[in-house]
């Protein structure tokens, strides 16, 4: 399994873009890179999915506590570039309810 992370700061979002597959064995890096984002607090998260061919369960509880630490904060999390796949886990889940996801690769 692999993933590659690129992660940069634009103004108040913190930028992240996501590749390959992200499981039980990759989600560590990911999550490496949401923590200290979220624990700050000083920005809107953006994620890009657009590259990512596969997701399970581990991923969704990335997702999950950094939206609950970002929540802390009055900051957003943005999921962008979800496949079909992807975006029925957040939505079977409810997660799609709770923050922002689109299968388009930019923010409305």
């Amino acid at each position: 399994m692999n993933i590659k992370i690129d992660a940069t700061e634009n103004g108040g979002e913190y930028l992240v873009s996501v590749s390959g597959e992200l499981d039980v064995y990759t989600a560590p890096e990911l999550k490496k890179v949401f923590e200290p984002v979220a624990a700050a607090g000083e920005h809107n998260l953006i994620v890009d999915l657009s590259e990512l061919s596969y997701m399970d369960s581990t991923g969704l509880g990335i997702f999950v506590g950094t939206l609950k630490d970002l929540n802390k904060y009055d900051k957003e999390l943005h999921v962008l570039g979800v496949n079909d796949r992807i975006l029925k886990l957040f939505e079977i889940t409810g997660l799609r309810d709770l923050m922002y996801v689109n299968k388009k690769s930019e923010v409305d």
